[in-house]
């Protein structure tokens, strides 16, 4: 984001650095670019992996113009934006979704789903409970668990990539973006049992392609 106008003074950067995402938004909205630089650094890792990831190795290489067309938008609706109902983070998030699953019809690969499947709030368990906390478990893993948990993630990738891009979608923003089945139903105005559907198919797919390393997280729980 090279091209972005840069606000040489310094003297305000702890306070920008304590604001909220909504704060610095509707800042930079009123002129304050070093608070986009802010919101930028803060959010740029995040959601550059949720864009990657969910456009699939098959579209990685799209995943930068995706990326920047996502951080184009977030500054043209500047001034229309509004802290209230879902967070900056959901907005934004929201925004790098739809431009995503617009490459991914584009290449053919989105797949219908049942929206009406029987479906069982059990069934929603946080798979990276396993893959993605294990590793806090220990504050010295061995070398050995350090190799373990490096495969494992390089599974969760394959993994997700094998997924149908919605069920991907709902997976990556319920699981690592944290947003709840509700806000989920919200922001992509999709149904609530939809969404549901989603998450549901798309964790039995994953805990099958899995199976092999939670069953050691089973064996030490």
């Amino acid at each position: 984001m090279s091209a972005l106008p840069r606000d040489p003074s310094a003297k305000n950067a702890p306070e920008r650095d304590a604001m909220p995402d909504d704060q610095l938004m509707l800042a930079y909205a009123h002129g304050d670019a070093a608070a986009f630089d802010v919101l930028y650094a803060r959010h740029e890792g995040g959601l550059f992996r949720f864009v990657k990831r969910l456009l699939g190795a098959r579209l990685v290489a799209q995943a930068d113009e995706v990326f920047q067309d996502t951080w184009v938008r977030i500054i043209s609706a500047r001034e229309s934006f509004s802290p209230q109902g879902a967070t900056w983070r959901t907005w934004a998030f929201t925004i790098a979704h739809n431009l995503a699953m617009d490459r991914l019809r584009v290449s053919g690969r989105e797949v219908a789903l049942d929206a009406h499947a029987d479906d069982d709030s059990d069934a929603l368990p946080a798979l990276d409970r396993g893959v993605h906390g294990a590793v806090d478990a220990a504050a010295h893993p061995s070398a050995e668990e350090l190799a373990f948990w490096r495969a494992a993630g390089r599974r969760l990738l394959t993994c997700l990539d094998e997924l149908p891009a919605e069920q991907r979608a709902a997976f990556l923003l319920h699981h690592e973006d944290g947003l709840t089945v509700e806000a989920l139903a919200t922001s992509l105005e999709i149904g609530f049992e939809t969404v549901k559907s989603r998450l549901r198919y798309g964790l039995q797919k994953l805990r099958g392609c899995m199976e092999r390393y939670l069953s050691v997280l089973e064996q030490r729980a």
